[in-house]
């Protein structure tokens, strides 16, 4: 539950950007919309730093050395850092050029190049959010990202409110608002590691070695992301090209798509520290009953998710835009998306599992199949016609592939693998 909290800040964050923008107009939703999906490829494409230190972590603590637990972690934090940096000097100049590459219409287009140059100096604090993370979820400790989640999503949503309309900065002002509120969760997250680095007498300083070794270890995760962002910015591109009214709705699902995903990646993120534990302490067994156990989580957690989204549709849409065509086509889409939530039960489950035993290699290989199944599918649904609603079966379809080459590769075995290292 403490890990559900704090998985679904991230995706709150961008909800609520949607709700208090969204009423400024639908050019500035789709600009938003357009902005959002390339900030969250930029910030998610790293995620391997949480993932990656998640399970070594977790191996290390489970093998009984604590010290070299949160030195990895400690790697991994200088090494978001740097990547942050790296980031950030290619978004700046490059903010146009990657709004124009979505197909942004004109009315949309300054709106998400102001949003996206604003919102992309965030990047280096949501990367140190990412490695911290994963450093107190190995040690299952997820009570402290939860209150950091909570501290964050409370003033994003307060300096939103006041920036945006209280200033009237426009979207210019949820994108600093936004900022504001992730440079104080990296600094909260940096206190409680640097005070855990000093009681177990770890290293502060940065290891090359070290930062060199996690950066490896993470290249199978980043080849696994960078497919499912792939996933993700295609689909944003095909509803892009479908208009201002369906770029804006799609908007509106994804931010949806993405709280129910990080909702079910709760039980994963649990799954991920607690088999890393096993394994690390040679318990074979164990690790195979901690992951039957939370497949049955995701399936009974799909089913609710699900149901919640058919039934609240009538009372949600309108907190996001009163444009009638916008709410129109929003309708019939949420039905394939709560469908589908099962699915993604078991799929975010699976996933975490095996990224908790490191198998990144595989999941990496999986992941790029997905995608050659996803995106000819995806490409062809302006000319087929459907609108977003076929855009989102595909969506759908891409999640079943996951399901499939997840489950297979689980049932398996091949992913136990104990030890403190794999």
């Amino acid at each position: 539950m403490p890990a559900f909290g704090a998985l679904v800040a991230e995706p709150l964050f961008v909800m609520v950007d949607s709700a208090i923008v969204g009423h400024l107009g639908t050019p500035q939703l789709a600009g938003l919309a357009i902005a959002a999906a390339l900030l969250t490829t930029a910030v998610s494409v790293f995620v391997f730093l949480a993932y990656a230190t998640t399970a070594a972590v977790a191996r290390q603590a489970g093998a009984g050395d604590l010290a070299s637990a949160i030195r990895q972690g400690m790697d991994g934090i200088w090494l978001a850092l740097l990547i942050g940096a790296a980031v950030v000097a290619v978004a700046l100049p490059l903010a146009p050029w990657l709004v124009d590459v979505f197909g942004a219409s004109d009315t949309a287009t300054p709106y998400a190049t102001t949003y996206l140059r604003i919102s992309s100096l965030g990047i280096p604090a949501m990367l140190v959010v990412l490695a911290a993370t994963g450093v107190l979820r190995g040690l299952q400790n997820t009570r402290t990202p939860l209150y950091v989640a909570i501290g964050g999503f409370a003033a994003n949503g307060a300096l939103n409110v006041g920036l945006v309309y209280g200033v009237g900065l426009g979207i210019a002002g949820s994108a600093w608002g936004t900022v504001i509120a992730q440079v104080g969760m990296a600094l909260a997250y940096l206190v409680v590691v640097v005070r855990g680095a000093r009681r177990h007498g770890a290293s502060l300083r940065p290891d090359a070695a070290g930062i060199r070794a996690c950066a490896q270890a993470g290249v199978p995760l980043l080849i696994r992301t960078l497919s499912l962002r792939a996933v993700l910015m295609i689909a944003t591109v095909v509803a892009a090209r479908l208009g201002d009214t369906d770029i804006a709705a799609h908007q509106i699902i994804l931010s949806l798509w993405s709280l129910t995903a990080f909702a079910l990646d709760a039980i994963a993120i649990a799954g991920q520290a607690i088999i890393g534990r096993y394994l690390g302490a040679n318990d074979a067994k164990g690790a195979r009953e901690a992951c039957r156990r939370m497949v049955q989580w995701g399936i009974a957690s799909g089913v609710v998710l699900g149901a919640a989204i058919m039934l609240a549709r009538p009372l949600f849409v309108p907190l996001f835009t009163s444009d009638s065509s916008v709410q129109d086509t929003l309708l019939p889409t949420l039905l394939v998306v709560a469908l589908s939530q099962p699915i993604s039960g078991v799929v975010f489950v699976l996933d975490g599992v095996l990224m908790g035993a490191g198998d990144g290699r595989y999941l990496a290989w999986a992941m790029v199949l997905t995608l050659a199944v996803f995106a000819p599918v995806a490409l062809l649904v302006p000319s087929l016609g459907g609108g977003l609603t076929a855009l989102w079966g595909a969506m759908t379809l891409m999640m079943t592939v996951r399901l499939l080459t997840l489950w297979t590769r689980t049932r398996s075995g091949r992913w136990v693998v104990t030890g403190a290292t794999r």
